[in-house]
């Protein structure tokens, strides 16, 4: 027969049993997920942030179940083996990395933990053997950027169709392989279309401002600014200094239309983020990266910058905004 006494104690144990559950639950070591960017907080932090809302779309919450150990090279691509090293000597269960230098540094410092990366041609750079088979420890989400910068002129030239002498901007801190693709694409882009060409290569973030004022003085009217490792982060100086000059600007990512280019043409780089969440799921959940194949963005996205059009003298053609995915006004 169940006395009174026995439903108390019943009904203490109950709610001390719960508790316990969740004590061993809270006990659980955190799963380590690093974080190598050639970047900085200031610049890529809200990528990280469309990373992290991915996984905890997928049930991994920071915290609760994952933890992050992260490392900003601030735009020093020559600081990124030192960060690996710091980073695998944290034992992360998987590595996040952009770009496609990052995923070589943590690939060269750490070859036995997977490794998710976002950015540029795997293949190209010796990373992967192909996108369907990566095999090994890499894989991930391309951006496509080598790709399509051969269609950048063309997308300036379209909007500014006057322009007669373009400067193209060259990031070398990328592999030595995409940096060659990124200038053999810019070489094909102006053998397509009527126009002068100068170039100008950087590789620190304190080469820029003398690069542009190179371009400036040999007769630049506007600026194609290829994909590479680091010129991303330093958008913000780019495009302000460009438009000292006056000159309309077209790069890869949304971001730089948002600071004030006149146009970009290429991946949603925060869905990209979002996307990399769901190869680290995978991972966790046992996947081997070498089996997971590398995807590519099935779609790109057309920005322009109405406002710097209006600013620069420039009216974009209707046939031209039609086509756009964003005008930010």
């Amino acid at each position: 027969m169940t006395t009174r006494r026995g439903l108390l104690s019943a009904g203490v144990a109950w709610p001390a049993l719960a508790w316990a559950r969740l004590a061993y639950a809270q006990a659980k070591p955190l799963v380590l997920i690093g974080w190598l960017n050639s970047g900085s907080y200031d610049s890529q932090g809200h990528l990280l942030a469309a990373f992290k809302e991915g996984l905890a779309a997928l049930g991994w919450k920071e915290g609760t179940n994952v933890i992050f150990e992260k490392r900003w090279a601030d735009g020093r691509i020559d600081r990124l083996s030192a960060l690996a090293g710091e980073l695998v000597a944290k034992r992360p269960v998987v590595i996040v990395a952009f770009p496609l230098v990052a995923a070589a540094a943590a690939t060269k410092a750490a070859p036995n933990t997977p490794i998710v990366y976002i950015g540029g041609d795997p293949v190209a750079a010796g990373l992967v053997a192909s996108l369907a088979r990566p095999g090994g420890m890499v894989t991930g989400v391309t951006t496509l950027s080598t790709a399509i910068s051969e269609k950048y002129l063309e997308l300036l030239l379209a909007a500014a169709p006057k322009l007669r002498r373009i400067g193209f901007l060259i990031d070398t801190g990328t592999t030595a392989k995409n940096h060659a693709l990124n200038v053999a694409s810019a070489h094909r882009a102006v053998a397509q279309h009527s126009v002068e060409a100068r170039y100008a290569e950087v590789a620190r973030p304190e080469e820029i401002e003398p690069a542009l004022s190179r371009l400036a003085k040999e007769g630049a009217q506007a600026l194609v600014v290829m994909p590479g490792s680091f010129v991303g982060t330093e958008r913000r100086r780019v495009v302000k200094l460009a438009l000292t000059h006056r000159w309309p600007v077209v790069a890869t990512a949304s971001e730089f239309a948002e600071e004030g280019a006149l146009l970009s043409y290429g991946v949603n780089s925060s869905a990209n983020y979002r996307r990399a969440a769901y190869y680290v799921d995978r991972i966790l959940k046992g996947a081997k990266p070498g089996e997971l194949p590398i995807e590519q963005p099935t779609k790109l996205e057309l920005v322009i910058n109405r406002k710097t059009a209006k600013l620069l003298g420039l009216t974009i053609p209707q046939s031209l905004l039609i086509s756009a995915d964003r005008v930010i006004e």
